[in-house]
């Protein structure tokens, strides 16, 4: 999903000139706000492409480990054939035997 910072900005600068009540901004006072607003989007920018390095780099070591658990199982399985394969021939050599 992604994220257009601008129209987030768009729209929250529409919603605080938009809403009913406001006073028109002078100039100096627009300015102040559309200024801690961007500061604001950037903070949560920033913040949001943290959050999702994060999980992506988690994401990669736990499907790292989850092949190597299938690996493992694999193996142990194939061990627990071979072993079986090993005693059903001893079986039939032993019953050749008598």
């Amino acid at each position: 999903m992604s994220i257009s910072w601008t129209k987030l900005g768009l729209f929250a600068g529409g919603v605080l000139f938009g809403t009913a009540g406001i006073k028109v901004l002078g100039s100096k006072d627009a300015k102040k706000v559309y200024t801690h607003t961007t500061a604001a989007v950037l903070r949560a920018k920033e913040q949001v492409m943290s959050t999702a390095t994060a999980v992506r780099e988690n994401a990669e070591d736990i499907l790292a480990d989850a092949k190597e658990i299938n690996e493992q199982r694999a193996a142990e399985a194939e061990m627990l054939i071979e072993d079986e394969m090993i005693a059903n021939e001893t079986e039939d050599t032993e019953e050749a035997g008598e």
